[in-house]
């Protein structure tokens, strides 16, 4: 069963905005300083870290708000200070920070004192479906009497929220439009620096990055065969409605045959707002989970991968930096073009025939695994793909983001010469 949707979130939202009102009127009392305070709603990781990493360095003060136990353990690890973004800590922290930088929206700190802060919203991804105020599942409220109105005032809310960013990095000038769109912004704060998030995927050697990517996917789900191609399969949320990709018993029995005839590893990450019945039938070291209670953020491992199956994930623009073969599993492609909506067609990044179902993509599957000129023109596709949607692969996205940052005004750390 999925565990959030659009609908109920929303529902929240609106109840909660007596407490939106006694926040904004709290933080138009307090002055801010000069901390910079980060939350991330994936956990510690994502364009968040980088950024903090970067800007700890730089001298600045640093705050990361938490929202659970394994973050606290996770940020204490890397010598990160943290509060609890929830309750008055986390409402103190939010209202005199002068710097605040989310990766999925103002939640990601205490989301009753953002107002007047300088909000950097580095986003989680390159969109390819529809997002924010261009997709009608955003807007979602429960089917009660005057859901019409409540949409409505879902949709003022969301953008004046997105009104508050002041600067949302881009990867590309053709994904700026599409986070213009989204968040009804101009051009002046939607900036094409690349995304910190994929600065890891570009920095190093392949043979370096491979190394490091090893290391921590091993970390995550145990030892590997040296000798196993690893597939990662990523799902995307459903907007709360059931995974139609989870595998039947018998489908679960050919995967775990091909995955045997050509010594291979599935990795399967559902989305960390959805759930998946991705158990396999029978105990197999073939098949290990890599959740985001596993392993917050997925990119810092993506060197590691062979093959990505995806169906809708922002992970197809991103893999292509590493020339990884992408293969798509989308069984409801067309209900969700109705219902959520791409940018362009899905058949621009997915190809003319995308797998409907597993029977379909484990042909395709082992065609990669065993024709090396399979898995080059499919190489070659991927970081095609790749570099319509990447202007920069340079490892230097978070320092662009920085510079962007410091222009717009923010002061330069104590003691900087």
């Amino acid at each position: 069963m999925a565990s959030f949707s659009f609908g109920s979130g929303n529902a929240a939202k609106l109840l909660r905005i007596p407490l939106y009102l006694v926040g904004r009127v709290g933080t138009s009392l307090i002055p801010r300083g000069g901390r910079w305070v980060f939350g991330c709603g994936a956990g510690i990781g994502d364009g968040a870290l980088a950024l903090q990493r970067l800007v700890a360095d730089e001298g600045h003060d640093t705050l990361w708000l938490t929202s659970s136990e394994r973050e606290e353990q996770d940020a204490a690890a890397l010598g990160i200070r943290t509060v609890p973004k929830s309750g008055l800590r986390g409402w103190w922290a939010t209202a005199r920070a002068g710097v605040l930088v989310v990766t999925h929206g103002l939640g990601d700190v205490n989301r009753y004192a953002n107002a007047g802060a300088f909000v950097v919203q580095l986003w989680h991804g390159i969109p390819l479906k529809r997002i924010g105020l261009d997709s009608p599942a955003t807007v979602q409220v429960p089917d009660v009497p005057g859901a019409p109105l409540l949409r409505r005032l879902i949709a003022l809310l969301y953008r004046g929220a997105a009104q508050r960013i002041r600067v949302l990095p881009a990867a590309s000038h053709r994904a700026r439009g599409r986070l213009e769109s989204a968040f009804a912004l101009g051009d002046d704060r939607v900036v094409v620096t690349g995304e910190p998030r994929v600065d890891v995927l570009s920095a190093g050697s392949p043979a370096e990055r491979r190394a490091d990517a090893a290391e921590r996917l091993e970390l995550a789900v145990g030892a590997l065969p040296s000798s196993a191609r690893t597939i990662l399969y990523a799902p995307t949320w459903r907007d709360g409605a059931p995974d139609p990709a989870v595998p039947s018993a018998e489908q679960w029995m050919q995967i775990i045959t091909l995955l045997e005839q050509y010594d291979a590893i599935l990795l399967v990450r559902s989305h960390p707002l959805g759930a998946g019945g991705y158990a396999p039938p029978l105990p197999t070291d073939r098949v290990r989970s890599l959740g985001s209670d596993t392993l917050p953020d997925v990119t810092p491992v993506l060197a590691a991968v062979d093959v990505l199956v995806t169906d809708y994930s922002s992970l197809a623009y991103d893999v292509g930096l590493l020339a990884m073969p992408v293969l798509f599993l989308a069984p409801d492609a067309v209900e969700y073009a109705r219902t959520r909506g791409f940018y362009g067609r899905f058949e621009d990044v997915a190809g003319d025939d995308p797998a409907a179902d597993w029977d379909a993509l484990l042909i395709r599957l082992a065609r990669l695994l065993e024709d090396d000129v399979a898995r080059a023109e499919a190489s070659a596709r991927s970081a095609t793909l790749s570099a319509e949607m990447h202007a920069f692969r340079d490892g230097r996205n978070t320092r662009r983001v920085y510079e962007t940052i410091r222009t717009r005004g923010i002061p330069a750390p104590k003691g900087a010469v």
